[in-house]
């Protein structure tokens, strides 16, 4: 199979396999008696982006700020601690435990208290986002620094390279590949964050819309928030993939 043809079925594949799951959702569900107030059908949910486009946006707006924001800060405290953590051993033997404890707690437990302690605002919605995304980075960073062998810390000693040399041109070039298989996980994972944070204490964004259509039985806007949502999760994924992709190649 040529590259060019086996490329095109890399796309054809997957659209084919979005539009079977969508015909079997159009025409399916309803004539098995699925009511459309449980599972709307995609041309119910297609008209809510046409007469709720608005509404849409309005939700859709603050949850991308809350979500890139929580996904900077995250992973920017999680690199930090990161390279703390390897260079100065004693700070990690101390400190690596408790931030393992915090991991331990749910979001959906721990959502609450942080709403508590900083408001009804966009700022715990941007914690959230961070605290999820702060554990997988961390973990994958401090692996990716000392993915290097004994050999080649000795001939940068031989070639009396200064720690920061050894950073820059040993050690960080590891750990890129380490710290973009995180980013990718922490693109997803920053929009369920703010998502979560907006279901527990907010009346704007995605999460509050979705909590609001539930208790409101409006489904077909439901469903809608999800789609936007998770466009949003796929829209932030296919930014690093991108980024990474040139990052890579350069380095």
């Amino acid at each position: 199979m040529s590259k060019p043809f086996a490329r095109r079925w890399r796309l054809v594949l997957p659209l084919a396999g979005a539009a079977s799951i969508l015909l079997f959702w159009q025409f399916l569900i309803p004539a098995a008696g699925v009511p459309p107030y449980i599972v709307p059908t995609p041309a119910r949910v297609a008209a809510v982006f046409a007469h709720d486009w608005s509404l849409l946006w309005g939700g859709f707006v603050p949850t991308l700020l809350e979500s890139i924001a929580g996904f900077a800060l995250g992973n920017s405290v999680a690199v930090l601690l990161a390279v703390l953590f390897v260079y100065n051993r004693r700070f990690e033997a101390a400190y690596f435990p408790v931030v393992l404890f915090f991991n331990t707690i749910p979001v959906l437990a721990l959502a609450p208290v942080i709403i508590l302690i900083f408001g009804l605002g966009m700022l715990p919605k941007i914690i959230i986002a961070a605290v999820i995304c702060f554990f997988p980075t961390l973990v994958n960073m401090i692996r990716g620094l000392q993915a290097v062998s004994t050999s080649e810390l000795e001939l940068f000693r031989v070639l009396s390279a200064t720690r920061a040399e050894v950073f820059w041109r040993l050690r960080l070039p590891r750990a890129m590949p380490y710290l973009f298989a995180s980013l990718r996980i922490a693109s997803a994972t920053a929009v369920i964050g703010a998502v979560v944070g907006e279901w527990i204490g907010s009346d704007k964004g995605l999460g509050a819309l979705i909590i609001q259509s539930t208790f409101n039985y409006q489904s077909d806007r439901l469903y809608a928030a999800i789609v936007v949502s998770s466009s949003l999760a796929i829209a932030l994924f296919l930014i690093v993939v991108a980024v990474e992709s040139r990052v890579i190649r350069y380095r």
